[in-house]
């Protein structure tokens, strides 16, 4: 069961164990000391600001990249660890998702919301699906749309590092995938979820999004999370042992 049950809008579902939990203002992650870099970042998508504001004066993205002090120095990821390094600071909780004030938007560019992924991933298929959250949370039934991602270690295959710290030495390893999870409230009050996993590889990504679905069951034991931990039973069994259709896939 979760640490801090129902503290925030986000964890009304759970939130997974790690280091170190930051709390924003927008959004919460939870930070691995040993990867350098987030476990997961946890989200409510909110569109209602895009029905009661014009589009002129939604916030636009402000490329505000900077580390982020609240995780020990040893630990934490710099913009310099990403130069040349081949690798895009990829978001977890994205800048489009976050539009309502330059605060909330200017949030999402701490360096601890990143992780390194690959060009074609971050702005082809992880773009694509950050779309069609955002499209699917649109719906008039749809009343709440929770989102938790992170990086995949397969400890069977080789991991790549880069970036380096004061000493030269390599510190930040390289992610072998990204997981997504969507856990979505209806009018009705029922409960629908969805999982992905993406590789973080070029030559590996270019199937449909719905190629990528995968059972939440699998996404826990690949990243070593449990996921919506608050919900419990039989039924919340199925949902995390089933892969479900996602219509709202926009490259399906």
């Amino acid at each position: 069961m979760s640490t801090y049950p129902n503290m925030r809008r986000e964890m009304r579902y759970g939130i997974p164990a790690a280091d170190q939990v930051v709390f924003n203002r927008y959004y919460s992650i939870g930070y691995s000391y040993y990867f350098r870099q987030a476990k997961w970042a946890l989200e409510v998508v909110d569109n209602e600001y895009t029905e009661v504001i014009s589009e002129k004066d939604i916030v636009k993205r402000l490329d505000t990249f900077r580390s982020d002090y609240r995780i020990p120095q040893m630990f934490r990821a710099d913009k310099v660890d990403y130069v040349k390094s081949g690798y895009d600071r990829g978001h977890l909780v994205c800048s489009a998702d976050k539009r309502k004030n330059k605060l909330e938007n200017s949030e999402t560019f701490l360096l601890s919301n990143m992780s390194p992924q690959t060009p074609t991933l971050n702005r082809q298929k992880w773009r694509m699906l950050e779309e069609s959250i955002r499209e699917y949370d649109k719906q008039s039934d749809i009343f709440e749309t929770h989102v938790i991602c992170g990086p995949i270690f397969y400890f069977d295959q080789e991991v790549k590092v880069m970036g380096t710290n004061d000493s030269n030495e390599v510190t930040i390893p390289i992610p072998h995938a990204f997981f997504k999870s969507v856990l979505s409230e209806d009018s009705k009050g029922n409960l629908k979820i969805w999982s992905f996993i993406l590789p973080n590889q070029e030559d590996k990504i270019k199937s449909p999004l719905k190629d990528f679905l995968v059972t939440t069951a699998k996404v826990e034991k690949y990243s070593g999370l449990f996921l919506w931990d608050e919900l419990q039973g039989t039924k919340m069994d199925k949902l995390k042992t089933t892969v479900k259709e996602a219509k709202w896939l926009m490259d399906s």
